[in-house]
């Protein structure tokens, strides 16, 4: 259980269900119905949420290393590394799980015919670790690169399913779908962006103790909350956008995205907006994970209202 801990378990079944809604709710339903064609069987699929997986866990884990004394002092009571599990072990369980992602990323590029892709596992892992042990004591640059690396989590699927078999014939309809992928990634990189933010205000005794640069260490706790704030609104701007855009005419999904995504949005801006205690900011970071959990499930929609 201290190893499933220390991976962010949770976490990472988030990914894997984000990543089998793309294939199965977003993919499958449209393929006899359209010109979609994606490239990777059942087991292809397989390999690549593994392969996701074991470099996210990686990236967790070495976050957990460089962040034990931060830890000790924001959340001394959930701190693994060097009480529960030796720094020695987590170490060693860091390398293998990024040897056997970036592994199986080789096989997966080259089983769909694009070795380069390869590189897009190597330059995250790499990422996961720059990230960990520099940019994250940088103003704002570690905030913003955990955050693309979340939409990438679900982009990468789009990249390995359908740019393989992008084709004169299909190529409208594989950017079609790329772009609704696209969209979802640059929703999840707003929440998570935010997210971030208000994780740092929540942290800031323990990062201040650490020398780090976060965003409320610069310029104070009620600067940073009000950035959140700020950063809050473009979410909620962006859903209203995409659904003015591409879903009027369908009104379950004006009213799933208006119920269980606009609302909290705006619930979740006011609530940033009056922030001050670490309690405050602990139910907005949960918040804000049941919004980027309804976000993804109206994928779930496109096979029903589309069909």
């Amino acid at each position: 259980m201290n190893i499933l801990n220390l991976i962010r378990w949770k976490n990472l079944l988030m990914i894997a269900f984000v990543q089998l809604l793309i294939k199965y709710a977003l993919f499958q339903p449209f393929i006899d119905q359209t010109e979609l064609t994606i490239t990777l069987n059942g087991f292809g699929f397989g390999l690549l949420v593994i392969a996701t997986l074991c470099i996210a866990a990686a990236g967790n884990i070495i976050n957990d290393i460089y962040d034990v004394e931060t830890d000790l002092v924001n959340r001394p009571s959930d701190v693994i590394i060097g009480v529960k599990i030796p720094e020695k072990t987590a170490y060693a369980l860091f390398i293998v799980l990024n040897v056997i992602g970036v592994l199986i990323g080789f096989y997966l590029s080259h089983l769909v015919g694009r070795s380069g892709f390869f590189a897009i596992f190597v330059i995250i892992s790499a990422l996961l670790y720059i990230y960990a042990s520099y940019l994250k004591q940088m103003l704002l640059v570690g905030n913003i690169l955990i955050s693309v690396l979340v939409g990438m989590s679900i982009l990468i699927v789009g990249v390995f399913e359908l740019m393989p078999v992008i084709t004169d014939q299909n190529q409208a309809t594989q950017l079609t779908f790329f772009k609704i992928l696209f969209d979802y990634a640059l929703f999840a990189f707003l929440i998570n962006l935010v997210r971030e933010i208000i994780k740092d205000l929540e942290d800031v005794d323990g990062d201040y103790k650490s020398g780090m640069s976060t965003l409320p260490i610069v310029i104070g706790r009620d600067r940073a909350s009000k950035v959140a704030f700020v950063v809050s609104l473009l979410p909620i701007f962006g859903s209203l956008y995409y659904v003015a855009s591409y879903l009027l005419k369908y009104e379950l999904f004006i009213g799933y995205f208006f119920v269980l995504i606009v609302v909290p949005l705006i619930y979740i801006a006011l609530k940033t907006f009056h922030a001050k205690t670490k309690k405050h900011y602990h139910h907005i970071s949960n918040m804000l994970k049941l919004v980027m959990l309804f976000g993804m499930l109206s994928l779930l929609l496109y096979p029903i209202v589309l069909k």
